[in-house]
């Protein structure tokens, strides 16, 4: 195609003063506070698939900043203060892509979020029952009340099986992440941001003036560039501290009179479920087989939907009849720090990557940290 393009095309289409790459949710935050900092700046984004590709659109729509079990882990690597930083990163960030687009807008409820713990796991869970008044101290002047406490009475209402403990974080909530993707698409578009689909970019070529970027469809040029593809990062800016994992995803066919209402987390974070109309949705199990989840290949294998499968059988839905009505994947990034990674990496070249998992939660700051960082450099 690049050797078909007419001279008005070269000339109107293929050169901007920021281009992004990559419009999940952090490349459309980026491109937004840019657009709105600045509205004279040209800025186009180019996404490799038909949709944004990776997680933001693939996920399970949880609005969270970590189940105490996970919280346990974090603050392993991070310390205390570094951990109360991070959840505060996360809860603003939350209240950040609220107020961009509004909760009606990305449909979103706050049902509260649960921890379950079956009776093999009570070691695991009278470790994070002790540790519930450590963490609301932690977060009280962050979310404004105490988010943790111990809930088993409501076990029986939701249905599970071989639940033994339940921890409710009062905060947690679930959203619509495709409705969430469509209207920060919508948003980007009537501030004037150009979105190019199915527009993969081949390689970053360090130009004296900015970036050529190098494509079939012909050779971008942007005077600072942003690469936000986050677990696909290494193929454009290799070396980055970016591994990326895949969260293999299921949902049901309606359920009559389905009692689970909420998001729910299990082992530690790897399984992860909730409702979404009349279904449930429910993914994870990559610590089944990290070797073969560290990929950035999207599709299934048959350990991990086995596992998924049994524990919808055995634990959510005992004694229910339900159909598998639909089956994906989505690729995430994670990396040794805990933190994304926000950073010029060459010379008019930036990065906004490694959401670690929490892009729905910490993906509008990100976008608009390395915003920031580009409009200083301007």
């Amino acid at each position: 195609m690049a050797n078909a393009l007419s001279y008005w095309e070269k000339t109107s289409f293929f050169n901007y003063d920021v281009i992004i790459i990559g419009s999940g949710i952090v490349g459309l935050n980026a491109a937004i506070h840019l657009k709105n900092s600045v509205p004279s700046l040209s800025i186009a984004v180019l996404e490799r698939g038909f949709l944004p590709t990776g997680a933001s659109t693939k996920n399970a729509g949880f609005a969270c900043f970590g189940s105490v079990s996970e919280l346990i882990e974090q603050e392993k690597i991070t310390g205390t203060n570094g951990l109360a930083k991070l959840i505060e990163r996360r809860w603003k960030g939350l209240l950040k892509l609220r107020n961009l687009l509004g909760d009606k807008t990305v449909d979103y409820q706050c049902l509260g979020g649960y921890e379950l713990f079956k009776k093999e796991e009570q070691p695991l869970a009278e470790q994070c029952v002790s540790k519930i008044e450590h963490f609301n101290q932690l977060i009280r002047n962050i979310v404004g009340a105490d988010a943790f406490s111990l809930c088993n009475q409501k076990i029986e209402s939701f249905g599970f099986n071989e639940v033994e403990n339940l921890i409710v974080n009062q905060y947690e909530a679930q959203i619509d992440t495709g409705k969430m993707m469509f209207a920060l698409l919508q948003y980007a578009q009537q501030l004037g941001i150009i979105v190019f689909n199915n527009c993969e970019v081949d390689r970053i070529e360090e130009k004296g003036n900015g970036a050529e970027l190098i494509t079939k469809k012909g050779n971008f040029h942007s005077k600072k560039l942003i690469v936000a593809t986050n677990a696909f990062v290494n193929s454009l800016l290799p070396d980055l501290d970016i591994t990326p994992g895949r969260g293999q995803v299921l949902i049901t066919a309606p359920i009559k009179n389905l009692k689970v209402k909420g998001t729910f987390h299990y082992d530690k974070g790897y399984y992860y479920f909730r409702n979404i109309n009349d279904r449930i949705l429910l993914g994870g199990g990559r610590n089944i087989d990290f070797d073969t989840e560290t990929t950035t290949e999207f599709g299934q294998t048959e350990v991990v939907q086995q596992a998924l499968e049994n524990l919808l059988k055995q634990v959510i839905l005992p004694n229910v009849a339900f159909e598998i009505e639909q089956r994906w994947s989505g690729i995430m990034a994670f990396g040794k720090d805990l933190e994304p990674l926000i950073q010029e990496v060459k010379s008019n070249v930036f990065c906004a990557t490694r959401c670690n998992g929490m892009g729905i939660a910490i993906g509008s700051q990100t976008g608009e940290d390395v915003a920031e960082m580009v409009l200083k450099s301007l």
